[in-house]
């Protein structure tokens, strides 16, 4: 039943947040957060520049660089360098070492290459230090350290047309000939920092929560509790899944918190639990596989005889998917306005259940109310946790609510919010990574190709590729990544599996044909473009409030259009028809020369 009261309460909320500013809103580190680039955890260690040919360089030692390794290594191609800014492979989960960092996605299908390097996830849903060692697992397992060239970053990539190969070059005075190059930075990878009034003036520390400073805080990432924070007065600003999971632990260590938030999340419980190792036993050989396809199939409203998983992603999707199926069975036809309604009645009911959650969890009615969310569950990325609410229950913890607003500037004592000062002795920033901004900004640096022009003056108008993964005009380049392609963002390394099974076999073939370059056509990138963008589900919804899932509520052109775009059928339908592609054998809209 359509409720009109509650789709105009979601236009004010939405109205309320949106800015004419979008993506500068968020400004690159500088001045005192110059160094939120650097690594604070990994001193370098001296060594000499390399010189050599090979045939990959990864750029990025995160799930992404690792996975694709892992199966090149097991295509039998192993003279192969992993390169990244980090002391250590990981990504996210290297620098994520703030408390209570946790992946909201289920740890059977999260983490990858589970059955290729025996591994048991100890809980449904785990810590950070977790996720970090199973990355150093696969490291281990498939070789990886060995070529890796760590605490070393990217300064140039330029095709050199006379050998057919890449010229990798980086800060550590390196020189890399590479036949291909991988780049598997990911999504979410370079902090952001909001553009507020005198963020730079604080007197006292202050970090991102990407590089958080135990230093400041006591504590480690291992859960010890965060004393030096006794009697302090410490703020956080912004109340997205980092901050979620954050704010608990400084809320028990803090002698006052102060929470400054502009949009609340759509927080449901997490119900984690432990993994039983006996009945992990029992799982057949290929139940990685299985898994994956069941989440992402009911996760994007498909059929399964059964959930597997079992989470918060899937239970909103079953519910749309059920309220599809009653509506049809009443008579209704499969329609688009259809499955539009069910999903509208589903979305407001586990909204409900969420609103209603806060309620019955959060003492102070006045908090509660602020915390509620007013949009879609999926205009933002769902949260889950048995802490987040109940942290505002303890006396110390104040919720300052900025009615969509935000922190209005900083001075050397404090924050302010409107007319009202706050002040701190610690200051945390939550306010996320860079998405959507051009793409030589976020890796920090461009790839040259043949033709003399840079990646990104090439995607000036709009990301542009074959299956998301290859660009004509820039040939034996990879990207890994989810847009144009799957664009699971339920589970990240779900479509880095995918990739890597795809380029290790373009990789593989070009060496049993002799290929030295690999290129998309100019008519297959054409082609998949316009299926895209006549047939691609937006990834986000310009009507939802403002965020990196809708280029922050601005206007959705061409170009925005592109970088959010996914495959028509969905995740799994994309999933199906790459598979079928690579299989074939004959890799279709590829020229092998």
């Amino acid at each position: 039943m359509e409720r009109p009261d509650l789709r105009a309460k979601y236009r004010a909320e939405r109205d309320k947040r949106l800015r004419p500013d979008g993506n500068d809103q968020y400004m690159e580190p500088t001045g005192r957060f110059a160094s939120l680039l650097d690594d604070p955890y990994t001193e370098p260690f001296e060594r000499e520049p390399i010189d050599e040919e090979l045939s990959v360089v990864l750029i990025g030692a995160g799930f992404a660089g690792l996975i694709h390794a892992a199966r090149l290594v097991q295509a039998g191609i192993t003279d192969l360098r992993l390169v990244d800014k980090a002391g250590d492979v990981g990504g996210v989960w290297y620098w994520n070492r703030y408390p209570g960092a946790q992946c909201d996605t289920a740890a059977m299908i999260y983490l990858p290459l589970l059955e290729e390097t025996g591994t048991v996830p100890s809980r449904k849903y785990v810590r950070a230090p977790e996720i970090f060692a199973h990355a150093k697992r696969i490291a281990e397992t498939f070789g990886l350290y060995e070529g890796a060239l760590l605490s070393t970053g990217i300064t140039d990539v330029r095709w050199d047309a006379a050998s057919s190969r890449w010229i990798v070059r980086t800060d550590r005075d390196d020189t890399l000939r590479a036949r291909f190059v991988i780049t598997g930075t990911g999504p979410l990878s370079r902090p952001k920092l909001p553009a507020v009034e005198g963020l730079d003036t604080f007197a006292g520390p202050a970090f991102h929560t990407s590089r958080w400073d135990y230093s400041v805080t006591g504590g480690n990432p291992d859960g010890t509790p965060m004393t030096a924070l006794a009697g302090k007065r410490v703020g956080i600003i912004g109340t997205g899944a980092t901050a979620v999971q954050a704010i608990p632990h400084l809320a028990e260590s803090a002698g006052e918190l102060f929470v400054f938030q502009r949009t609340p999340s759509s927080v449901d419980a997490r119900g984690n639990h432990d993994i039983d190792p006996d009945w992990f036993d029992t799982l057949e050989p290929g139940w990685q596989s299985e898994w994956q396809m069941n989440f992402a199939t009911l996760q994007t409203g498909g059929f399964t005889d059964e959930d597997l998983v079992k989470d918060g992603w899937t239970d909103i999707s079953n519910r749309i998917r059920d309220a599809v199926v009653a509506a049809v069975g009443a008579g209704a036809e499969l329609t688009p306005e259809t499955i539009a309604t069910a999903f509208g009645e589903a979305d407001d009911l586990k909204m409900d259940e969420i609103r209603a959650r806060i309620e019955a969890i959060v003492e102070d009615p006045a908090t509660a109310e602020a915390l509620k969310p007013w949009y879609r569950q999926l205009c933002k990325r769902p949260c889950f946790s048995d802490e987040y609410l109940e942290a505002y229950n303890l006396p110390g913890t104040h919720l300052i609510d900025t009615d969509g607003k935000g922190v209005h500037r900083v001075d050397a004592e404090g924050v302010w919010v409107g007319d009202r000062h706050y002040p701190l002795d610690v200051l945390v920033i939550a306010s996320g990574f860079e998405f959507g901004t051009d793409v030589g900004r976020r890796s920090g640096y461009e790839i040259t190709g043949p033709a003399g022009t840079t990646l990104s003056e090439h995607w000036s108008d709009g990301m542009r590729t074959l299956h998301g993964m290859q660009t004509h005009g820039f040939p034996n380049l990879f990207v890994a990544g989810l847009t144009q392609a799957a664009n699971l963002i339920s589970n990240v390394p779900h479509n880095y599996v995918e990739s890597a099974n795809t380029v290790a076999a373009i990789v593989a073939h070009a060496r049993e044909v002799g290929a030295t370059e690999v290129e998309a056509t100019a008519e297959a990138e054409e082609k998949w473009l316009s299926l895209l963008m006549n047939g691609s589900a937006l990834f986000g919804n310009p009507d939802c409030t403002p965020g990196y899932y809708n280029n922050e509520g601005r206007p959705i052109d061409d170009s925005a259009r592109r970088a959010m775009a996914g495959y028509p059928g969905g995740a799994v339908a994309y999933f199906t028809h790459i598979d079928a592609w690579r299989r074939k054998g004959t890799f279709e809209g590829v020229d092998f020369r």
